[in-house]
């Protein structure tokens, strides 16, 4: 046996197989089935009430699912092991720390409970207080910080002792565009490094800093795949922009193998849809020079992941309207393992 046919790829950092909670007659997650590989940032997006918190919540131990069966790092949440949830980092979406206590006492409390001693504690305190802009701030109470400075404090407590699974709420709701380029990066360092991340966010467009994206919408897992495979799934393929020197009928192209889709935006601009972009430019630009036009610039299309969002909900929205009558199965998804690539 060779030696990289003797290294195995570690076990997925999660697994939910038909996950589901209800309050009562409410749905709050619908049987969603998901695995998430060791190293992977993963981004769950969805509009407020989707169940985004409710399974960060089943993940994390803080919440009995109704159904289904959840894993972190291979162990069920409602029966961690003190080893295993060391291993676990979490920033709720609500403050939860000391008012009365320093920002720095809360980190440091925080790290003395996982048992770090006192040099590397003291290290460790500086390093995540500095990285989330606090370490000027640290002889200030809790209660004084602005809703922005407790957001950043909640993030701080949670990274202080180096998990290797990492669960963020809403983790840069109310911060500043420069700040929140900060903690991204830091993220990123974190996956490069083996940690796994996942993090729930309003923000659709911080959906291409994450390796891949999980869409919920009223509870349903709407779709799992890396942010530039999610957007073909919600255009139809790739998109490129077409620009004439003249008035071109775009209804020329429609028959074309490769087209799925023109949209006439004016007399000289075409929006067209297609299963390859690459392969399929030369046959468009060939199409429209046989019609007696001439391209006078192309380029890839990439709609906000605003639309991106608006389109698979609506899609998602749809398709359960007309699956009242015979609904289909639960959805299911695992994250490509190169994703985080």
């Amino acid at each position: 046996m060779t030696e990289s046919a003797s290294v195995q790829a570690p076990p997925p950092a999660i697994v939910l197989q038909g996950l589901g909670r209800r309050y009562g007659d409410v749905v709050a997650l619908d049987g969603i089935t998901l695995t998430v590989p060791s190293g992977t940032l993963l981004g769950v997006i969805g509009p407020s009430g989707a169940g985004k918190t409710t399974a960060v919540r089943i993940l994390t131990g803080g919440l009995r699912a109704t159904s289904g069966v959840a894993r972190v790092l291979g162990e069920d949440p409602q029966r961690f092991r003190r080893r295993t949830r060391e291993r676990i980092g979490y920033m709720p979406q609500l403050f939860s720390l000391y008012p009365d206590l320093t920002a720095g006492e809360n980190v440091d409390f925080v790290a003395s409970l996982f048992g770090m001693l006192f040099f590397r504690r003291r290290r460790r305190v500086r390093a995540v207080l500095e990285l989330v802009d606090l370490w000027r701030e640290r002889g200030r109470r809790a209660s004084e910080l602005s809703g922005g400075m407790q957001r950043r404090l909640e993030l701080a407590c949670a990274l202080v002792h180096d998990p290797a699974v990492l669960f963020l709420d809403e983790p840069t709701a109310g911060l500043d565009p420069l700040l929140r380029r900060t903690i991204w990066t830091e993220l990123h360092r974190l996956r490069d490094s083996g940690r796994t991340i996942v993090l729930t966010t309003q923000y659709v467009g911080e959906a291409e800093e994450c390796d891949a994206v999980a869409l919920i919408s009223e509870g349903h897992l709407v779709a799992l795949a890396r942010p530039h495979d999610l957007r073909r799934s919600a255009m139809g393929g790739d998109m490129l922009e077409i620009e004439t020197a003249s008035l071109i009928d775009g209804g020329t192209l429609a028959d074309l193998p490769l087209v799925r889709a023109v949209d006439q935006r004016s007399g000289r601009h075409l929006l067209v849809t297609m299963e390859e972009g690459g392969n399929a430019l030369p046959a468009i630009i060939a199409a429209i020079e046989a019609a007696g036009g001439e391209v006078i610039s192309s380029r890839e299309y990439r709609p906000s992941f605003d639309d991106v969002f608006a389109t698979l909900v609506s899609r998602h929205r749809a398709e359960l309207g007309a699956a009242e009558e015979g609904p289909a199965g639960p959805a299911s998804a695992t994250v490509d393992d190169g994703a985080a690539a």
